[in-house]
């Protein structure tokens, strides 16, 4: 049964930066002493009354008095100062867990998830649940980027797939991608070349809040999709 969304406060404990624009940071929950989510799900951040922000979850469901943010901080607005500014010891006040780009636990078809920048964080927290239950699904993931620095967690990803068979992994860098080892392309190129593979799939998708300020509406985005 879904949990409800409350309000929460929870102390920063460390920062990272995992590209010049791609911010991390591990929040140990306080009220309540854990926080109670699914994979995939976000937080809301409140700027005033009528102005929040929405950051994804990183990290697993499964360790759940610690969350994890990770935000692009590029477009400079008042949520991307916000998250540069944090720094251990900070309490942090938001509400949640919020979303429904989750996994339906009792599907069992085979999963192909896509990714553009961002759009990786959420899913993330997604692969690791499924790694987490040994990849019990067949899961292909397709994840594209402007270039190889923006594909964050790709290092992490690599190594699951090494360790998991049953877990694809293929990134895809746009032109001028050099050396990197991604297929060049973009990501509905690879998404459609996965989906000419394997027909008769069904396709959920979802926007995700993985960017704040103007250039949200763009939107780098996660999808799922299942065959059946």
């Amino acid at each position: 049964m879904p949990v409800r969304p409350r309000e929460c406060v929870a102390r920063v404990t460390a920062t990272r930066v995992l590209t010049p624009d791609v911010l991390e940071a591990d929040l140990a929950m306080v009220e309540p002493a854990t926080l109670a989510f699914d994979a995939g799900q976000w937080v809301s951040v409140p700027f005033g009354p009528k102005t929040v922000r929405a950051y994804s979850i990183a990290s697993s469901p499964r360790a759940p008095a610690l969350i994890t943010l990770c935000a692009d901080v590029a477009p400079g607005g008042i949520g991307s100062a916000w998250f540069r500014g944090l720094r251990p010891g900070q309490d942090v006040r938001f509400k949640g867990p919020l979303g429904g780009f989750v996994l339906d636990p009792g599907d069992a078809r085979r999963l192909v998830l896509v990714a553009e920048e961002i759009g990786i964080v959420p899913i993330r927290s997604i692969a690791g649940e499924l790694a987490a239950a040994g990849f019990e699904r067949p899961t292909t993931l397709v994840y594209s980027a402007r270039d190889p620095g923006w594909l964050v967690y790709d290092a992490e990803l690599r190594a699951l797939a090494r360790r998991h068979p049953r877990f694809a992994y293929h990134p895809v860098v746009r032109a001028g991608g050099g050396a990197h080892r991604g297929r060049a392309g973009d990501r509905r190129g690879g998404a459609r070349r996965l989906r000419r593979r394997r027909r008769g799939h069904h396709r959920c998708r979802a926007r995700g809040p993985h960017r704040q300020g103007p250039r949200a509406q763009g939107g780098q985005v996660g999808e799922i999709l299942v065959d059946g």
